[in-house]
């Protein structure tokens, strides 16, 4: 079994990943946060071709509002 840690993340985000994963084949939020990260991390580093666009920022902003966040 590989090393494993453990990271925080606000329990209104686990839940509502939880309530997005359902029904998607991934049988823990666990399982679909890792995937998510191996497909960031893949991509190598975060340089500027990673940048968020305006319309991309105004997206992330809208969700965390969603969220409760903003």
């Amino acid at each position: 079994m590989p090393d494993k840690t453990t990271i925080k993340i606000p329990k209104v985000l686990y839940e509502s990943l939880k309530a997005q994963i359902a029904d998607t084949g991934f049988s823990s939020v666990t399982d679909f946060i890792v995937y998510m990260l191996r497909n960031i991390a893949g991509s190598g580093s975060l340089n500027e071709d990673s940048i968020l666009n305006e319309k991309e920022v105004e997206q992330v902003k809208a969700r965390l509002k969603k969220l409760g966040y903003l």
